[in-house]
């Protein structure tokens, strides 16, 4: 297995980052033209991964259903950190905090417009790390 250790200095206090040209040039690199998986995963308890289409307003439209599905507001028992800041640990119920991306021929199997995100709510970090692991077989 190799891995490595991507930060993601985050441009927007919440949003959906983009990760996949990270993620292509690590399976580049790491597979070396051959097959396997790429394990993505975020250690932390307020963010997570997804696969989805990116840059078409798809990013605001996954932090306004968060928000309807999550308020924003202090109904949480988990209260420290900003107001709303509850809803973010229950994100895992949504967005899991790792996923798995099939790797042919040394590149990432993705379909026509999916790509690989970081979903991070949690507007109290602007730094996150994202760990990516490629599996040869």
């Amino acid at each position: 297995m190799q891995t490595r250790e991507v930060q993601v200095t985050k441009t927007e206090a919440r949003g959906v980052f983009d990760l996949t040209d990270e993620c292509g040039q690590f399976v580049g690199e790491a597979a070396a033209g051959e097959d396997g998986l790429l394990n993505v995963f975020a250690p932390h308890a307020t963010a997570g991964v997804l696969i989805m289409e990116l840059g078409s307003g798809s990013e605001r439209d996954v932090l306004r259903t968060l928000d309807r599905l999550l308020p924003r507001d202090d109904r949480w028992q988990h209260q420290h950190g900003s107001v709303g800041h509850g809803a973010d640990h229950v994100l895992p119920l949504l967005a899991d905090p790792s996923l798995t991306i099939p790797v042919v021929g040394g590149r990432l199997a993705l379909g026509t417009w999916q790509s690989i995100a970081l979903l991070d709510p949690n507007a109290d970090n602007p730094e996150r790390r994202v760990r990516l692991s490629f599996i040869a077989g």
